[in-house]
């Protein structure tokens, strides 16, 4: 249990407001102050940045923070455990984002499913980012991520690699000859919402050539990977998806990968959980079964 100053500590991050901090704890402002006064002088080092009542951390208090997020979801996690010892059931939760969900990690998924009959699952589906606020927030164990992370903040290995490339249908009619990224913008895009990884690696991808989303003709966004494949079948756009999404129909013909001359990327899908958590040896064994019982080739850690 977190000591009652560290809780302090966290609400003052939360608001970034010692004000605001002292009301979510029904306490005085200066009680507050001490309480964070009472961490400096214990660690030696300051936590916040002061300026005009403006607050914002220091990286003693980004590693303090980080550290107390941990033990937090620690905690939540242990007394989850505690109540499943009752039964004797124990329940692993996890998130997956929709690209690893529906199409990478099934096979795998399958197995492990198969060789753990006394364990309940609960899988989540988001958007990167909203993953990595479930992680946070300590409300699932681990996840398995297509999008940019801070690496810093998580015990992390590659699950798969895998290319992403631009994609229409077999049967569209381009309105100019395409050799490379900017002979595309005349065309609609078909693109996921902000937040998803799909998105995030095409948006920096893009930027690297000063290019944005924008610049495409007509943007269609769509929040499901199955609508957007579905829609390029119906020749409805373009799109840049991950190969292992479009795989069956890049074989049965419908779909075709579009060759670019300045666009050649692969992308790592990462299994993730928070840095230093006292579960990391179980979260190991979770992701040494799931690659192991569906190999992939290029496939490493970090």
């Amino acid at each position: 249990m977190l000591d009652f100053r560290m809780e302090t500590f966290l609400t003052v991050c939360h608001y970034m407001n010692f004000t605001h901090a002292a009301e979510a704890l029904h306490l005085t402002q200066p009680a507050v102050s001490q309480h964070i006064r009472y961490l400096e002088t214990k660690y030696e080092v300051p936590l916040f940045y002061r300026e005009k009542k403006k607050l914002s951390l220091t990286s003693a208090g980004e590693l303090l923070l980080s550290t107390l997020e941990t033990m937090q979801n620690d905690e939540n996690t242990l007394k989850k455990r505690m109540q499943e010892s009752l039964s004797r059931k124990k329940i692993l939760t996890f998130g997956v984002t929709m690209t690893i969900g529906e199409y990478a990690i099934l096979p795998s998924l399958a197995s492990f499913i198969k060789s753990h009959p006394d364990m309940d699952l609960h899988i989540r589906y988001g958007n990167t980012q909203t993953l990595l606020t479930c992680l946070q927030k300590g409300s699932i164990d681990f996840a398995l991520v297509e999008g940019y992370f801070i690496e810093d903040k998580y015990d992390t290995h590659i699950y798969k690699e895998d290319s992403y490339i631009a994609v229409a249908s077999s049967l569209h009619k381009f309105q100019q000859p395409v050799h490379g990224l900017r002979d595309l913008t005349k065309e609609r895009l078909l693109t996921r919402e902000h937040g998803s990884g799909t998105r995030a690696i095409l948006s920096k991808t893009l930027a690297l050539k000063n290019m944005s989303v924008q610049d495409f003709s007509h943007i269609v966004e769509v929040e499901n990977i199955h609508t957007i494949v579905s829609l390029l079948q119906e020749d409805c756009g373009i799109s840049f998806l991950y190969k292992s999404a479009v795989e069956k129909e890049l074989l049965d013909g419908t779909l075709q990968q579009i060759p670019l001359s300045d666009f050649q990327m692969t992308h790592d899908f990462s299994f993730i959980w928070n840095k230093g958590s006292v579960f990391s040896k179980e979260y190991e064994a979770v992701f040494q079964e799931l690659k192991n019982t569906f190999p992939v080739r290029h496939s490493s850690s970090r």
